[in-house]
């Protein structure tokens, strides 16, 4: 899977304004629904929330994978914000989250969202990679970065 396919510039925002995790839940899917990938807005964000609510998806070293499944979306789609200041996701390292990356999908569409979850997660072991994602000053800049990345 190749996440440009699925995560489109006007769906990052850099930087999140958040101060808490559901602030920038709800900020990374208006996002979405500004962008007009969500059929029902409400139906995203509570089964993120409710997601969120079972175990954290701060998943340490400063990132967050968001994720829910709902009837709210017809095919998975995934935004991407940078918290300048870092917000506490109680994720399982205890550090602040800097780089939040959300999807959605379908209920009966689970292959994709998997995908995207590990190739999500691989790119984002690259340290000096995670660092350029988290100091970009752009949603174009952190684009280009991950178009980059996919093309090596």
């Amino acid at each position: 899977m190749v996440l440009t396919q699925i995560l489109e510039p006007a769906c990052i925002k850099v930087p999140l304004k958040g101060k808490d995790k559901e602030a920038i839940i709800s900020e990374l899917v208006d996002v979405l629904d500004a962008n007009g990938a969500l059929a029902d807005k409400d139906s995203v964000l509570q089964a993120v929330l409710m997601r969120e609510q079972t175990r954290s998806t701060g998943i340490g070293s400063g990132i967050a994978i968001p994720h829910g499944k709902c009837k709210g979306v017809s095919e998975l789609v995934m935004a991407l914000g940078v918290s300048s200041n870092g917000v506490d996701f109680q994720s399982i390292d205890a550090k602040p989250v800097h780089i939040v990356v959300l999807l959605a999908s379908p209920i009966d569409r689970t292959g994709p969202h998997i995908q995207a979850l590990a190739r999500i997660s691989r790119l984002l072991l690259d340290e000096d990679f995670k660092n350029k994602l988290q100091n970009s000053s752009s949603a174009e800049e952190l684009y280009e970065l991950i178009n980059n990345k996919e093309s090596e």
